[in-house]
């Protein structure tokens, strides 16, 4: 089983990607960034808030996969600025704090926005995939 999941920003046409694949039962959603749906970024300057908005759209690209967060196992959150990783770690407690998912902060030197903070990926693996 192969699945496709689309978050409908403007850019997965463009350059040919899915925001989440399913393949039996591992789920892989690339980087997300805070985005409204017509691509505009969202809550510039705020870790926090940016966290928060790319973890509803990781949720809503769980559930089209037939996942939620109890299936994740693995967040990777990519930041500018490490030093805030704490205003990050905060969102994603708020989300995943019950499930406990191996975490890494990374730092990187930029995005293709620059009001983009951080993104945000996650691997879910289902483990009663029947």
């Amino acid at each position: 089983m192969r699945k496709l999941v689309s978050s409908n920003r403007p850019w997965e046409d463009q350059v040919g990607y899915s925001r989440a694949i399913r393949v039996g039962p591992v789920i892989e959603i690339g980087l997300t960034s805070p985005s409204a749906p017509d691509g505009t970024i969202l809550h510039a300057g705020d870790v926090y808030k940016q966290t928060v908005e790319c973890l509803k759209i990781v949720a809503d690209a769980l559930e089209e996969a037939g996942a939620s967060f109890d299936d994740v196992i693995k967040t990777n959150i990519m930041m500018l600025d490490t030093t805030k990783w704490a205003d990050a770690g905060r969102a994603h407690a708020e989300f995943l704090g019950h499930v406990r998912p191996a975490l890494s902060f990374i730092g990187v030197s930029g995005f293709f926005d620059p009001l983009i903070e951080l993104e945000v990926e996650v691997t879910a693996y289902i483990e009663n995939d029947n």
